[in-house]
């Protein structure tokens, strides 16, 4: 009777010590809790913006803070160029096309190729773009999510000439960490179409 009263009692005691335990530790307020993933803070210069001034048929403002050079990749077309902030990685692609009564196929294509990011992109919005004294009329194209290309747009007097522009960030897409920059280059972008006139 002893054995088992003493067995008794040893199991009791560790029944005791593991609730105790466990009480313990549930009331512990240092529980541990892991912090958000953060992103680095990214500093932007002020805005102010030049004249596009290389050879084309149009003209627009763009930062001061970038450069523009000539398209030079294959298959390229006169007056195709980059406008680039190394700072942060971005280049904004102009490909310009003169119009020969192909104005439906330049629009549809200009479409399709913005569409193309959907896969990726969680909404994409577009707006109609019209300035009747400058005789530039449009679409962009706002592209939300983990896409590629997170704005486009095309430009057209719609008798002559077509430009299609197209914003890439030389990064892996990840729309929470490039929102910042994302932010402020569609800025500078809404300031060249604003701009914009035809030579």
């Amino acid at each position: 009777m002893k054995n088992e009263t003493g067995y008794m009692s040893v199991q009791r005691i560790l029944i005791i010590l593991i609730f105790f335990s466990l009480l313990a530790l549930a009331c512990n307020e240092n529980n541990y809790t892991p912090k958000p993933r953060g992103y680095f803070r990214i500093d932007f210069p002020e805005k102010s913006y030049q004249p596009f001034s290389l050879d084309a048929p149009y003209t627009f403002q763009y930062p001061v803070y970038s450069r523009t050079i000539a398209d030079k990749s294959a298959g390229t077309e006169p007056f195709w160029y980059n406008i680039l902030i190394p700072e942060n990685k971005v280049s904004i692609h102009l490909s310009y096309k003169k119009i020969d009564d192909n104005l439906h196929l330049l629009t549809e294509d200009s479409r399709e190729l913005a569409y193309k990011h959907s896969i990726k992109a969680s909404s994409i919005s577009e707006q109609i773009f019209e300035n009747e004294n400058r005789k530039v009329y449009g679409t962009t194209y706002n592209i939300k999510g983990n896409a590629a290309s997170p704005f486009q747009f095309h430009l057209t007097d719609s008798t002559h000439h077509f430009i299609r522009g197209s914003f890439y960030i030389n990064e892996h897409p990840n729309y929470d960490s490039l929102k910042p920059v994302i932010e402020f280059v569609e800025e500078d972008i809404y300031h060249l179409i604003e701009t914009f006139s035809w030579k």
